[in-house]
């Protein structure tokens, strides 16, 4: 059974480092982008199994992103975990409306994301 990925969107170094470990541990391959435009890059290469996005982002925001990635027929069936420091209501919401499928507040809670990207992968 191939390995399932997980591309992490994010661009402080220590959430990045963080989440790797994190997810590494669990046994899934991790793809790392440090922005939006990044992300896009890596995604004409190689499909992940699911999107951990990063709200803030340098350029393009995680909203963004989202949207973006929802509305692309290569990229709409991914799921997508967006990550915020934002953890309001109002953000929930319009991670819900660009399409995201989970929305967690930061500092991320390991078992909580863990058992997130469970529910899709």
């Amino acid at each position: 059974m191939a390995m399932n990925t997980v591309m992490i969107v994010e661009d402080s170094i220590t959430d990045m480092e963080l989440l790797t470990l994190y997810l590494q541990k669990e046994g899934l391959s991790v793809i790392p982008a440090r922005s939006g435009e990044d992300a896009q890059a890596k995604l004409q290469q190689q499909k992940p199994d699911l999107i951990v996005l990063d709200v803030i982002l340098p350029g393009q925001s995680g909203f963004q992103l989202c949207r973006q990635l929802k509305s692309d027929p290569q990229t709409k069936s991914i799921p997508i975990v967006l990550c915020s420091t934002k953890n309001t209501e109002v953000d929930k919401q319009w991670g819900k409306m660009g399409g995201a499928d989970a929305y967690l507040g930061k500092p991320v809670d390991r078992d909580k994301l863990l058992d997130t990207i469970r529910q899709f992968i």
